[in-house]
């Protein structure tokens, strides 16, 4: 991303340009005079704080020494960390402040600003599962559910850059915790390393024991579990007007298909109408193909995580090969596919379905293609 290649410290002096990055980003100043908890964060607003573990991160020797397309990459990680939290903030009537959720959103609105700015798949990816889960190290051994977070990082992007980020949003604070915390950071960082996802993917013996090990709670990651799937399901997931129809053509001619848009269509439902007609009908579609052992693909937009899982979670019970196809265009590709369709979808609609937007990983299916259709 050149903004950010551009705007991220460099040699020799390391400097954080703070105005220009101000001038750069509208986000970055609607961080400014957001109040902080002060305990934790006795340096002020959220801005001071972003500013302070931006200049953190600039300091350190393990980020210097990484390659220029990575500093850059973890640079707007920790830029965006707190992206969410002027949208998450809110004080009690005894004057606490907190950001609950800011974590979650932080990831939505990475997802949707550098799409909007022609990110690569990947790179953006990468930033938002940072975003996401960059408070994770400061309590993760407290966490049951460890192991399957640490994985899941190592899937999405890199358990160093995330324990880098973490120690970077500590030093950019005043807290009389600071230690402790960064204690805690560096202990996630050893036990990535033991669990050997620390710098990289962690390994499992098949797609299908990595599907069924983020599926069912204390599963051994080690286990090769037999894979007894009878059919497959292309579950499809993207924006409209990102050309889903058209991949099926080219891809899948021959396989029956779970339209929603089709369902919508028989039974008078606008897309910014209540769904739950739509959703049924389609599910029992699904359950026809699923019950017969026939493949097929299911065709609706499916942009977060919870509608995917109400596909995958009933295809995996009829012992179902799940594979998840992203696709996705640049956002004026998006819009005028959709001007151009025999029934557009709104814009509110589709601005709607962009914030709430999350990129299928690796974790929910036994596939997962991203495909770029522009």
């Amino acid at each position: 991303m050149r903004v950010f290649d551009e705007l991220c410290p460099a040699p020799p002096d390391w400097q954080v340009p703070w105005p220009r990055i101000r001038d750069a980003f509208a986000w970055v100043r609607d961080m400014a005079g957001v109040p902080q908890d002060a305990v934790f964060h006795g340096e002020g607003d959220v801005e001071t704080h972003t500013r302070m573990a931006c200049e953190a991160l600039a300091s350190m020797p393990q980020w210097r020494a990484r390659p220029r397309d990575e500093r850059v990459r973890l640079f707007t990680a920790v830029l965006m960390h707190d992206i969410a939290k002027p949208h998450c903030t809110s004080i009690d009537d005894e004057g606490r402040v907190t950001a609950r959720g800011h974590s979650r959103r932080g990831d939505l609105m990475v997802r949707a600003i550098l799409w909007e700015m022609g990110a690569p798949v990947a790179w953006r990816e990468h930033v938002a599962a940072l975003v996401r889960h960059h408070q994770v190290p400061f309590w993760a051994l407290e966490r049951p559910d460890l192991q399957q977070i640490a994985f899941r990082v190592s899937l999405m992007a890199r358990n160093d850059d995330l324990v880098l980020l973490a120690s970077a949003d500590i030093l950019g604070r005043i807290c009389p915790d600071t230690d402790e915390l960064l204690d805690n950071v560096a202990l996630y960082g050893e036990y990535c390393a033991e669990q050997e996802c620390l710098d990289g993917p962690r390994a499992f013996p098949s797609d299908h024991a990595r599907f069924w090990y983020f599926r069912k709670p204390g599963r051994d990651a080690g286990y090769a579990a037999y894979d007894d799937t009878r059919l497959t399901v292309t579950v499809l997931s993207g924006l409209p007007g990102v050309g889903k129809d058209h991949w099926i053509a080219a891809n899948r001619p021959d396989v029956p298909v779970v339209s929603l848009d089709r369902i919508r269509a028989e039974l008078g439902v606008s897309p910014a109408g209540d769904q739950r007609a739509v959703a049924a009908a389609a599910h029992e579609q699904a359950r026809e193909h699923l019950r017969a052992g026939r493949s097929f693909v299911w065709n609706a937009t499916n942009v977060s995580r919870a509608q995917r899982d109400l596909c995958t979670g009933l295809a995996a019970r009829y012992r179902g090969r799940i594979e998840i196809v992203a696709l996705e265009a640049p956002p004026e590709v998006v819009r005028e596919r959709n001007r151009r369709r025999d029934a557009p979808v709104p814009d509110a609609v589709i601005d709607r379905l962009v914030r709430r937007w999350e990129t299928p990983d690796p974790t929910e299916a036994h596939r997962v293609d991203w495909v770029t259709t522009a």
